[in-house]
């Protein structure tokens, strides 16, 4: 059986916690994942205000779910207390966040099926007229408006739950490039601006000419504004990553050949 990541270092940079089920994969493939978490991620500190934001629940119309980490913390939170109420809207982002929920129970979720970001989300029919309606988005501190703002602007009324804090990990950058991975993966604009800013002139020539694999379109124009030469984009969460990586696994075995 050919393994078509075989001996492939690529680095994964997700938090830790979210990277296990990534770099399993990666080894059934074949490949050597480097695991570099840049953003740790920890619940909040001071509950007070999402206990709060909770116990009001049944008065939301429509509760989002900004990622697979606001899926955890805020449903935690939520579980804690007693349930979702009955009547409350569900959406999300993602794949990954959508199925973190219907691991927990919850049917009914409204996600993009196409585009996977906050401007997806807001394209989905039954988004487009919420007049009246109360939202809280769960989320880690700070992030994106857009959404908010757009669902304010359509007239309704938002709050923002922060259920997670989002931290840069305090890691020697030197350890892996002299590990000498072949390919980076890098899932959040955050986490490569993180990067980034830990390079010097030197490291950043050198990360720049290693491939990069990002799974949206905004984190591939910050990577080429950047500098780097070469960003291929994936589809979203694991699958897409694995599959892409591997696209360009069997193709530079074909070059090759």
């Amino acid at each position: 059986m050919t393994h078509p990541l075989a001996g492939l270092k690529i680095a994964v940079t997700r938090p830790r916690d979210q990277a296990a089920l990534l770099v399993r994969r990666i080894e059934q493939e074949g490949g050597v994942p480097l695991l570099f978490p840049l953003l740790d991620i920890t619940a909040v500190q001071n509950t007070r205000v999402l206990h709060e934001q909770v116990s009001r629940l049944e008065q939301f119309d429509l509760a989002i779910f900004i990622s697979p980490n606001a899926v955890r913390y805020g449903m935690g939170e939520i579980r804690s207390a007693g349930a979702l109420p009955k009547n409350l809207k569900i959406a999300t982002i993602g794949q990954g966040s959508a199925k973190a929920l219907h691991e927990l129970g919850v049917a009914n979720v409204m996600v993009p099926v196409e585009r996977f970001d906050s401007e997806g989300l807001l394209a989905l029919p039954e988004l487009q007229k919420v007049a009246g309606w109360k939202v809280i988005i769960f989320r880690g501190g700070g992030g994106r408006e857009l959404l908010g703002d757009t669902l304010k602007s359509r007239g309704a009324t938002v709050e923002y739950a922060a259920c997670y804090h989002r931290s840069k990990s305090q890691q020697d950058i030197a350890t892996l490039l002299d590990a000498a991975p072949d390919i980076l993966t890098i899932t959040s604009s955050e986490a490569l601006d993180h990067l980034w800013k830990i390079l010097d002139d030197t490291q950043r020539n050198r990360a720049c000419n290693i491939p990069l694999f990002v799974p949206h379109e905004r984190i591939a124009k910050l990577a080429q504004q950047l500098g780097w030469q070469q960003v291929q984009l994936t589809g979203a969460g694991d699958d897409g990553l694995l599959s892409a990586l591997m696209a360009w696994a069997r193709q530079k075995t074909v070059d090759r050949g």
